[in-house]
């Protein structure tokens, strides 16, 4: 068994310039708010009359630099994702604190679906560390297969409050057995496994030279060698309008004709391409491809762009611009995995509205195909899912969509069911 699994970005030739964005999550109370507060305070990232606010009993509480909400303060839980930014001399970082609580799962899912990395807490102290064959709580194998399925890039595992137990080195060899063997079985790819106290700061930006038997680096050095999500170039060119503008005396001959301004979402655009409009299948081609500043840029997947055809045609806000070859057909019916995340339980027969990058359809739960025993990982049959439940369910659309497999695309092979009445997300909806 390796414990000291570690992955060098900068070996491999990756790009560590780019911010990097990750979220802490696992189960309730593991340490999440604390340890991010740990990494802000040992980079000095938080100023003094911060601090100072942040003081029980003459003790600073870390935790309470990211719970923002009073509710938060108050029961001392994370309800909301909360977001802080902090750089070292290698490099910059977005932390989301993402929830433990079961309730809040589905606030968790949104910080992970943006997330280059996650960093799975796991508390010693609630798990039967001395047990060779410990049983991991059911948050934890919830949120790291959550991840896993929104295919976040790395995943590291901080093995937290190790400070607290007997023998830190059985118990940090013994949990990390059972997160190795969790993640062999749910095809989890492990980035990194490390041991931490939150609490102490050990090993969180500095090494702890001889403790539990790990020799690694610290957390800190692993962020800043993880890369960031690569942007899907490798995919034809795929294009949701979100906003249809007429013509604007810019200083860039557009001859007239609307600009349709958006984000690649994969592939990338230049002059002289024809491409299609979904849903209505006319073609154009491609005249100007304009930058944020209206200069004539070419622009590849992850880029703001404006683009000017060479002739006229319906295109409105939600409308896909499509590459003609190699970009996905309208489909009407979808086999999904689903991550439930309604107060409500999914059933059959329901209707829902469907995000599709800028793109709003009706759908219709047609079936429950099964649902995912977290703990044994087994498929189990099922007729709804219940809050907080992954499961594949197949979808009928009222109107057709342009998607690929989510392992294919993270942005064409993923939507959002929004409930028709309350106008709550109700699930994150991965496309098989």
């Amino acid at each position: 068994m390796q414990n000291n699994l570690h992955f060098s970005a900068k070996s491999s030739g990756n790009n560590t310039q780019t911010a990097l964005r990750f979220i802490t999550c696992g189960s309730v109370d593991d340490g999440k708010s604390t340890l991010i507060g740990r990494l802000l305070v040992d980079t000095k990232a938080v100023l003094q009359d911060h601090l100072a606010g942040v003081q029980r009993s003459g003790e600073t509480d870390l935790a309470l630099l990211t719970d923002g909400l009073s509710a938060e303060r108050e029961q001392g839980i994370t309800i909301d994702v909360a977001y802080r930014y902090f750089n070292t001399e290698a490099r910059k970082f977005i932390i989301g604190d993402a929830p433990g609580h079961e309730q809040y799962t589905r606030n968790m899912v949104t910080a992970a679906s943006s997330a280059d990395a996650a960093v799975v807490l796991v508390d010693a102290i609630k798990l039967d560390w001395a047990n060779p064959d410990l049983q991991l709580l059911p948050q934890t194998r919830r949120h790291s297969l959550l991840v896993n399925l929104l295919r976040v890039p790395s995943v590291v595992f901080a093995i937290n409050k190790l400070d607290a137990v007997d023998d830190a080195t059985v118990a940090y060899q013994n949990i990390a057995r059972a997160l190795n063997k969790f993640a062999k079985e749910a095809g989890i790819q492990v980035t990194a496994m490390v041991p931490v106290s939150a609490l102490k700061g050990w090993n969180v930006v500095e090494s702890q030279p001889d403790w539990c038997g790990y020799t690694g680096p610290s957390l800190l050095s692993i962020l800043e060698d993880l890369p960031v999500t690569p942007a899907e170039t490798d995919v034809a060119f795929s294009f949701p309008v979100q906003w249809v503008e007429k013509f604007h005396d810019s200083g860039v001959t557009t001859q007239g004709r609307r600009v349709f301004w958006g984000r690649v979402a994969t592939g990338s655009i230049e002059p002289g391409q024809t491409i299609k409009v979904f849903p209505s299948g006319q073609t154009a081609v491609v005249s100007q491809v304009l930058s944020a500043t209206r200069q004539a840029q070419n622009k590849a997947a992850g880029h703001s762009a404006g683009i000017v055809l060479d002739r006229e045609v319906d295109v409105s806000r939600g409308d896909w611009l499509l590459a003609t070859e190699g970009a996905p057909e309208g489909q009407r019916q979808l086999s999904t995995t689903i991550a439930w995340m309604d107060d409500e339980p999914l059933v059959p027969g329901r209707l829902y509205w469907a995000l599709h990058g800028h793109r709003w359809v009706k759908v219709k739960v047609q079936r429950v195909v099964h649902r995912l025993n977290v703990n044994t990982l087994a498929e189990e049959e099922a007729t709804e899912l219940p809050p907080n439940a992954i499961g594949h369910v197949t979808l009928a659309l009222q109107e057709p969509l342009a998607t690929l497999p989510f392992a294919q695309s993270r942005i064409l092979g993923a939507l959002v069911l929004v409930d028709t009445a309350s106008h709550k997300t109700s699930g994150a909806v991965l496309v098989n």
